[in-house]
């Protein structure tokens, strides 16, 4: 594992799960049942930043914050469609737009701080 994607993937990790805390803990509370293993989330959160921060270092070279916002905006949109389909068996537009944006959102976030480390580490 190479120095950049251990890096922007800790940061990552990090900024995801504050990022996470800040929209379900405190402004879509209704989302949370405040019964979620912190451990687990925080593990979610490790995973999926390493993801990013693998595409971004390897697959795509990304490393300009508004290349990596644009592109975790698409990658989050897609990823939240699908979690969505997967865990719920009813359909809802108001939940299902939720959804799209606030993953679309994080995950621009969450691409655009990862793409600011690769290019501070070069």
């Amino acid at each position: 594992m190479t120095k950049k994607i251990l890096l922007s993937g800790i940061v990552g990790t990090v900024v995801y799960y504050l990022l996470g805390w800040l929209v379900y803990g405190l402004i879509l509370t209704d989302k949370s049942s405040g019964e979620s293993s912190l451990t687990f989330i925080f593990l979610g959160c490790l995973f999926y930043a390493f993801t990013i921060a693998y595409i971004y270092a390897k697959l795509a070279q990304i490393s300009s914050l508004k290349a990596g916002f644009n592109a975790g905006v698409v990658i989050g949109v897609l990823f939240s469609l699908s979690w969505y389909f997967f865990m719920y068996a009813e359909f809802n537009l108001r939940e299902l737009i939720e959804e799209v944006i606030v993953g679309g959102l994080m995950t621009g976030i969450l691409g655009g701080v990862i793409a600011f480390v690769n290019k501070k580490i070069g």
